[in-house]
């Protein structure tokens, strides 16, 4: 078992009522916030004082779950395989999850070694299509590596496309991930992500509320959600169309006042239709790593100013750029000609010629001046810019 404060009467409660209430359950969240884990499975497995919030077909549906469970071997299971049983109140519980209030899970089976309240910590969720183009798996990989390398944990959901690209993103630069599952942490869902699942249980962290065995369905999808979103600092959506669940993500993130951020797409695809609908919201804008951090980060981690090249042109002075900019792309012209054109004296514009020469800019021909080849293409290339 997972050390920490749970007694251990508390501890077996809440396993075998992770095969009696559903994951996101705020009925029996209130339950157990009212009355406590132990007292919660008592009633349910007696029958009778049934709790309020639920009808008499529903309480016995209850019933019939909690006459099956066999919580020690729950766990006998978990160790089997390396997993840990981790509920509020122990020492690795993510507080964050606490913000879900009777939503929150009634505990967490986690399969790996490092402690999941400390990489909670420092994290951000990377979520998006199953169906990915090529740009999005592209996307989400670059800024797995990206967080990775600045030392942040990548949070996903181990499904094919932007999942699977955003932990092989993370893993591959040498980093940290955790996959949040929707069904028990011994089952390779996807199966096509059996070998991923395992290397991210070998160096990072496999987590689900389901216990060992337990199967996955689309209600248990939409709800494994909430707790990539209540985990981490921020969602970053890469490629989702409207109706993808990586929208329930970022929609879970911006309830919990957590960061929400979309990267865009081509505006003719319908895979960033979402994102795009994200993005004209609250959702911010990134493009890599750098700037998912400046959001999400400390105070201080900026992403780097975006420019293009610096051409010698822009490291003229103001004056002699202006007396640059007024000499005609073909012929020469004469200095009173540019004076008048750059807004100043002609004695300025021919001390401004004169240095312009010797930087290569302008050639003198008689009394005319003339842009050189090399600045000709430089103001050439400053035109099609504007």
């Amino acid at each position: 078992m997972s050390g920490g404060s749970a007694s251990d009467e508390e501890r077996l409660a809440r396993v075998a009522l992770t095969r009696v209430l559903e994951p996101g359950d705020t009925v029996g969240g209130r339950w157990l916030r009212e009355v406590g884990a132990v007292e919660v499975l008592r009633r349910i497995g007696a029958g009778e004082e049934r709790l309020s919030g639920v009808t008499g077909r529903r309480w016995a549906g209850l019933g019939a779950r909690a006459a099956t469970v066999r919580p020690e071997r729950d766990l006998a299971l978990a160790r089997d395989i390396g997993a840990r049983f981790v509920v509020p109140g122990d020492a690795e519980w993510p507080v964050p999850l606490d913000d879900l209030g009777d939503a929150r899970p009634v505990g967490l089976w986690v399969r790996g070694r490092p402690s999941l309240r400390i990489w909670a910590l420092r994290s951000v969720a990377v979520v998006g299509a199953r169906a990915c183009t090529e740009y999005g798996a592209h996307m989400a990989a670059g800024l797995a590596a990206g967080l990775a390398e600045r030392g942040w944990v990548v949070v996903s959901g181990g499904a094919y496309g932007v999942d699977g690209a955003a932990h092989r993103g993370a893993l591959g630069a040498g980093g940290a991930t955790v996959a949040v599952l929707a069904c028990g942490v011994d089952r390779p869902y996807p199966r096509g992500h059996a070998q991923l699942l395992g290397r991210i249980a070998e160096q990072g962290l496999v987590v689900g509320e389901l216990p060992p065995g337990d199967h996955p369905t689309p209600s248990r999808f939409i709800l494994r959600n909430r707790v990539i979103a209540a985990l981490t600092r921020g969602t970053v959506v890469v490629e989702a169309a409207y109706r993808s669940g990586a929208l329930v993500t970022a929609r879970g993130a911006q309830e919990l006042g957590r960061f929400t951020m979309g990267v865009p797409g081509p505006a003719t695809s319908g895979l960033s239709a979402g994102v795009h609908e994200l993005l004209r919201g609250d959702g911010v804008l990134v493009t890599d790593a750098a700037e998912v951090v400046e959001l999400v980060g400390d105070m201080g981690e900026l992403a780097p100013e975006r420019r293009g090249p610096v051409v010698p042109r822009d490291l003229l002075a103001p004056g002699a750029a202006r007396v640059l900019a007024a000499l005609p792309a073909r012929g020469c012209a004469q200095a009173r000609d540019v004076a008048r054109d750059a807004g100043t004296t002609e004695d300025d514009a021919v001390s401004r010629l004169y240095e312009l020469r010797s930087l290569g800019f302008v050639e003198r021909h008689g009394d005319g001046w003339q842009l050189t080849r090399q600045a000709f293409l430089s103001v050439s290339s400053a035109g099609e810019e504007s």
